[in-house]
């Protein structure tokens, strides 16, 4: 029964992701589009990237105590990626650089999007799976 929280407890982070990405990507447009100011959406991407580290990191760690090693390990280059940029200093995004930026910033956030889309397909696979077996313990 562990197991299946467990897989409950990460399809919710992962849906958490996917909406502070979306959202990030939603200013960044929007800075694109011209419809918002320059410190007002790096302000708004700058509060809510420490929260998708968290939630990434918290990701990982619950696959590891989990000991669902194949979801850890697909999991784990995103967060050294993002624990590189966190060490670097480049996880913030930047005033004064943002429009020579904007298009790599936003190929990013786009590529992790897709990556955490695959996840939560694996992630269901997994819970569903998950959820056959604990029926099968429970009809013997």
């Amino acid at each position: 029964m562990g197991d299946l929280f467990a897989w409950l407890f990460n399809l919710f982070i992962l849906i958490f992701l996917l909406l502070i990405l979306g959202y990030q990507n939603i200013c960044l447009v929007d800075l694109e589009s011209d419809y918002i100011n320059l410190f007002d959406s790096t302000s708004r991407i700058n509060r809510v990237v420490l929260l998708e580290f968290v939630a990434q990191a918290v990701f990982c760690f619950v696959h590891l105590l989990a000991r669902h090693w194949f979801m850890f390990l697909v999991s784990l280059p995103c967060l050294c990626f993002n624990i590189r940029l966190y060490v670097r200093k480049e996880h913030l995004a930047d005033v004064t650089e943002i429009y020579n930026q904007i298009g790599w910033e936003k190929k990013q956030r786009f590529v992790k999007m897709v990556y955490f889309i695959i996840l939560s397909f694996i992630s269901l696979i997994w819970m569903i799976s998950s959820v056959g077996a604990l029926e099968k313990n429970w009809d013997i």
